[in-house]
C-alpha cells in the first residue's frame, strides 16, 4: 500500500485564521510594548496626558501608568506564548485583550485617537485568537 504523503485536508479558513493568530501575536507583542511605554511616560511625564474635566474615570496619571505597564509587559508574554503556539497564551491573550480594550476605553479621554487604535487592535486580536487553533508543528 501507498504511504500517504500530502498533509491532512485543513479548511481554508482555519489556515487563514492561523495566519491572522501569528499576526495577531505579533501585534499583541506591539501593543503591549507600546502600552508599557504609554505607561511609563504617564510616569515620567504625567503632564503629558490632559484630561477631560467632567470624565466617570477620574485615575490619575501615576495610576494609569501602572496600570498601562503591567498591562503591557503581560500581553507582551502572551504574544510570545501565542508565537510558540501555546495554549495557555490563546486563552491568556483574548482575556487580556479583553481587559486591554477596556483599560484603552477608560483612558479614551487622556489620549482618544490612540485609545481607539488599540481598542481595534485587541478586536482584531481577539478575533484572530477565537478562530485559530494551536496546533504543535
Amino acid at each position: 500500500m501507498a504511504e500517504q504523503t500530502t498533509e491532512p485536508y485543513r479548511p481554508e479558513s482555519e489556515t487563514w485564521a492561523s495566519g491572522i493568530a501569528q499576526f495577531g501575536a505579533v501585534i499583541m507583542i506591539l501593543v503591549g510594548a507600546y502600552q508599557a511605554l504609554t505607561g511609563v511616560v504617564a510616569l515620567v511625564r504625567g503632564e503629558f496626558f490632559v484630561a477631560s474635566p467632567n470624565y466617570v474615570f477620574q485615575l490619575n496619571t501615576t495610576t494609569w501608568g501602572w496600570i498601562h505597564i503591567i498591562l503591557g509587559v503581560v500581553v507582551v508574554v502572551a504574544g510570545c506564548g501565542v508565537l510558540a503556539r501555546q495554549t495557555w497564551a490563546v486563552v491568556v491573550g483574548v482575556v487580556l485583550c479583553a481587559i486591554s480594550a477596556v483599560g484603552n476605553f477608560a483612558f479614551v479621554p487622556y489620549y482618544p485617537i490612540w485609545s481607539l487604535l488599540i481598542i481595534a487592535l485587541n478586536v482584531l486580536v481577539i478575533w484572530a485568537l477565537l478562530r485559530y487553533r494551536a496546533e504543535k508543528s
